[in-house]
């Protein structure tokens, strides 16, 4: 996206009331940002903007300067992705009120579409501690990326374990992402921005107010293909995550704990709900489809996307479908249906579940979501 486009997303983001639902009204209305931002302040009215919206939005193009927003991202080493960009996140996209711009501090990858969230609390035992660093050690082993919320305990305990296996980390932030929080994970952010990304939907220079983290946790499940929860209490933010997978049709899984401990509420009761409990890191590979990510990656990177994988996709669901029904329903012989599935397999698209039957592999395992 052009300089001159991104700076009117800039100053829609930075307008308070105008969320997703009526940018992507102004779109509709006006055909692009730019017009909206010059727009007078009846055909704004008439394109459904509220008397406080459009107070807001007067303010902003009179005290906001475009150009400046933009070079401030720039002298900060920031990128604004938008809906528009081919880089904005593809597991993010698909849910309800995505964010319309994400600024990001390092680099979001075409890999960062096989991740898993690890969050929990930011009073975490020992156990919960130690728990983190084995799943997130496993996950970056498998080449998953790790997503979590850069918080004190659960949260930091999965970042530098990724980190230090040489993983990919995401820290998604209730703040701007040019703002530490909290102040002791400075190295820590420093880190995540070179070797992974800082990611928010807040400007620079956005404090971490307390009403910002319910809605940042849903770019976390967003991002993600499933959330583990390491130790929750019963009002735990990360029980926040875990309800936003959940809405989002992603796995929620969670790791059991002393039932005496209050810190092992929250996940213990998401089991009981439903949740997929969780033992070990294979766990979560094999229930995601995840144990052949670097194959995944590797078979994708060289193997484009095709009209018979758009065909059978179509025609696929979380029911298992046989090979040979698929191919008459399609009218395409069954060995090119095969070894397209094959490859769909490798690419992480559709799971094989016996006796040549498939499933979408993001639809296979709706059981565990939790109503």
């Amino acid at each position: 996206m052009s300089e001159a486009d991104i700076r009117y997303w800039i100053g829609f983001n930075k307008v308070p009331g105008i969320g997703a639902a009526r940018l992507q009204a102004l779109l509709d209305a006006f055909g692009d940002l730019e017009t909206a931002w010059r727009a007078p302040a009846d055909a704004l009215r008439q394109a459904g903007l509220d008397r406080r919206s459009l107070a807001n939005l007067l303010r902003a193009r009179s005290e906001l300067n475009l150009d400046a927003e933009v070079a401030r991202l720039q002298s900060a080493r920031v990128q604004a992705i938008t809906w528009d960009d081919p880089d904005y996140p593809p597991n993010l996209r698909q849910i309800y009120n995505a964010p319309p711009l994400l600024y990001v501090r390092g680099r979001i990858e075409k890999r960062d579409e096989w991740a898993v969230a690890v969050v929990g609390t930011r009073r975490a035992s020992v156990y919960g501690k130690e728990t983190a660093r084995m799943i997130a050690t496993g996950l970056a082993g498998a080449g998953v990326t790790v997503v979590s919320g850069m918080a004190r305990g659960i949260d930091t305990a999965a970042h530098r374990t990724c980190l230090d296996a040489d993983g990919r980390t995401v820290a998604v932030l209730g703040c701007g992402v040019d703002v530490v929080y909290p102040r002791e994970n400075a190295r820590l952010a420093a880190e995540i921005a070179e070797k992974g990304a800082l990611v928010s939907e807040y400007a620079l220079g956005t404090p971490p107010e307390a009403s910002n983290f319910p809605p940042r946790n849903r770019i976390i499940s967003g991002l993600t293909l499933g959330t583990v929860v390491i130790e929750a209490g019963p009002r735990s933010g990360a029980l926040i995550t875990a309800d936003f997978a959940a809405e989002h049709g992603r796995e929620v899984f969670a790791v059991p704990g002393n039932v005496l401990a209050r810190g092992s509420r929250g996940t213990n009761e998401l089991i009981q709900q439903g949740a997929k409990l969780v033992t070990s890191v294979t766990d979560v590979l094999e229930e995601l489809n995840l144990t052949m990510v670097s194959e995944q990656a590797q078979v994708r990177a060289v193997i484009p996307e095709n009209e018979t994988e758009a065909l059978l996709l179509d025609h696929m669901s979380a029911e298992p479908l046989h090979v040979d029904r698929l191919s008459r329903t399609v009218q395409l012989p069954i060995a090119q249906v095969s070894s397209t599935l094959a490859l769909m397999e490798l690419k992480g698209m559709v799971r094989q579940v016996g006796g040549m039957n498939y499933v979408l592999a993001r639809e296979s395992s709706v059981e565990y979501v939790i109503e």
